[in-house]
């Protein structure tokens, strides 16, 4: 992969999820919410999925409630973090979802919960994640939106701005909805779709919140980033900005989650295909007429 596609530092985030892997219960909240995000989708499909590969998985939430349901035979579960994954039962493997280690046409669902937004080549990591699902095989991914954490990186800008005299790169760059869909198209699914919903949580404050994504093992990790320590007075007025500027009137600051949500299929000769340009039968002039005549 050329230096120009390095955008996170993996070690880092490999690193960042096995210092959270031990408490993560107690910051879990986000992931446990669009776990149920993926699983009500998965309600909405009339299809069993004998053999599933839970990507991403940390600690196991997801692969454990997808292994009650009916139709799911085995969930394969992996993550980059050893720490993590060694409180996941069943079938696991550390691995790194940039370098799929799975063979052509080996699932009939692969999941990715909050997870694909650390990857580097992710155009590359979705055409991996389509050769390792069988023909027809479903791909349901939650990851996090550039929308993720607006509040502060605004504040982190104008506090450095204003105490370093220049800005740096605070919060980790992430998907743009906009893009999501053409990913998809570009990796090869077919019936490509991506939609997007905002979860915003109130926090007393923004060290608060700060504690929070350090305890889900979410910290920045471009490589870009600065490696030294926030100074006092940074941090400081960033928190001081994201009050005054966000506060509510109870006081507290509101923190923006952006999920955005990734549904293809693998290519199957037995899918719906559109119909050929040109061949379509009813005139559009039948739908816009507005007189007995059909003239528009």
């Amino acid at each position: 992969m050329s230096n120009a596609m390095q955008v996170f530092e993996r070690r880092a985030v490999r690193q960042h999820r096995d210092r959270a892997a031990a408490g993560l219960a107690d910051y879990d909240f986000l992931f446990r919410h669009a776990n149920e995000i993926i699983l009500d989708r998965l309600d909405d499909i009339r299809r069993e999925f004998p053999l599933v590969l839970d990507l991403g998985c940390r600690t196991g939430g997801l692969a454990e409630a997808l292994q009650s349901r009916p139709g799911v035979e085995s969930v394969v579960r992996s993550d980059l973090s050893h720490a993590m994954i060694s409180q996941s039962e069943g079938l696991h493997l550390v691995s790194d979802e940039e370098f799929s280690p799975f063979a052509p046409g080996t699932f009939d669902l692969v999941v990715s919960c909050l997870n694909l937004h650390w990857v580097n080549d992710l155009p590359g990591a979705l055409i991996q994640i389509r050769q390792s699902l069988k023909p027809d095989g479903l791909f349901l991914a939650a990851l996090l939106g550039g929308e993720t954490l607006t509040e502060l990186r605004q504040a982190f800008l104008e506090a450095e701005m204003e105490t370093m005299g220049g800005a740096g790169q605070r919060i980790s760059p992430m998907t743009d909805i906009r893009d999501a869909g053409g990913l998809l198209q570009r990796a090869g699914f077919a019936l490509p779709v991506a939609d997007t919903e905002t979860l915003t949580v109130s926090y007393g404050s923004a060290l608060k919140l700060m504690h929070d994504l350090r305890g889900m093992g979410e910290s920045h990790a471009a490589r870009t980033r600065c490696k030294a320590f926030t100074r006092r007075d940074t941090l400081a007025r960033a928190a001081a900005i994201y009050e005054e500027r966000f506060a509510g009137e109870d006081g507290r600051i509101p923190a923006t989650f952006e999920i955005i949500m990734l549904t293809g299929w693998a290519p199957s000769p037995d899918q719906p295909q559109p119909l050929a340009r040109g061949s379509g039968q009813v005139s559009l002039g039948t739908f816009l007429s507005n007189d007995e005549d059909g003239k528009v």
